[in-house]
């Protein structure tokens, strides 16, 4: 058996679903990094996490992944565990930036390769391909990789119109 005391592993025939929710989960926790280390409070995280989620689930959908995948361990259990550890590097790099630190002046300069930042670009390009909405995605993709300066992004992104939850609902 792979089980023991201290280690219970699951599995998952999904691998698209596992696969979306590896990559997606480091774009999102990169946002959270950026708005803790700007300041903002642990509501703003949470509002990242659940609507990330949404993003993961819709673009695992769309490749033919199965939504429930990401409501596992490997999605929202992967995602909230990345999005609140400062050991995470996707995280730890979003808090730099939001502290207002260069690329190149994070890890106290050290090369470190974060799995987000390329993330953002694929992930972002699948959903664009897809026609699928990503917005937190995108933000993060505009801010790495565009110049777009971090408070001006999620002020647009907070300012997209208001959407009913959940999506069946006439708003």
């Amino acid at each position: 058996s792979l089980g023991s005391e201290t280690f219970r592993p699951y599995v998952s025939d999904d691998v698209i679903g596992v696969e979306v929710g590896g990559a997606v989960k480091n774009v999102v926790a990169i946002a959270c990094g950026m708005m803790t280390g700007a300041g903002f409070a642990e509501n703003t995280r949470a509002a990242l996490i659940t609507r990330g989620l949404d993003e993961m689930k819709a673009l695992a959908d769309a490749l033919g992944g199965k939504r429930e995948t990401l409501t596992g361990l490997s999605g929202i259990g992967d995602l909230t565990l990345t999005c609140s550890s400062t050991s995470s590097r996707n995280m730890s790099l979003g808090v730099q930036l939001g502290e207002g630190r260069r690329r190149e002046e994070c890890f106290e300069g050290r090369s470190v390769v974060v799995e987000g930042e390329r993330n953002a670009i694929s992930v972002t390009d699948l959903a664009r391909r897809e026609g699928i909405e990503m917005p937190i995605c995108e933000a993060v993709r505009s801010i790495l990789h565009e110049g777009a300066e971090i408070g001006e992004t999620f002020a647009r992104l907070w300012s997209r119109p208001l959407e009913a939850e959940p999506r069946s609902l006439d708003f």
